[in-house]
């Protein structure tokens, strides 16, 4: 049994809450776990190719740090309800206990050391 429970969960909802805080910055959330990336509002009426170009960059660059916010509230979340159902802290890929060092740094955390180089097939 993970001792510092509580400690971690309330790490995980402050993340959430500055997660969702970042990700309405950028975008705005559909339904479920969905969220859509705003377009940069700078002017209604470009008048250059190039500056269209820029935002286009600019709007890829946002999707991409939208992307990593939006798995990492996934994350978050899952912990969270992992947490609810008493089954917090243990490894998705081997099913035994994950490290509390590991998950004093990422409380988020979906495997053990040993299963690491896993954790980003997951969705």
């Amino acid at each position: 049994m993970i001792a510092n429970i509580e400690s971690l969960k309330q790490k995980l909802e402050t993340e959430k809450a500055e997660l969702e805080t970042e990700l309405n910055k950028i975008g705005y959330k559909l339904n479920g776990d969905r969220w859509e990336t705003k377009p940069i509002e700078d002017e209604a009426d470009m008048e250059f190719r190039d500056e269209v170009a820029d935002e286009m960059e600019d709007m890829e660059e946002r999707r991409a740090t939208e992307d990593a916010l939006v798995k990492r509230l996934s994350n978050v979340n899952i912990a969270l309800a992992k947490i609810a159902n008493n089954d917090y802290g243990r490894c998705e890929v081997g099913g035994e206990e994950i490290e509390a060092e590991r998950l004093e740094a990422n409380a988020a955390a979906r495997t053990c050391k040993r299963h690491l180089d896993q954790e980003d097939h997951f969705s």
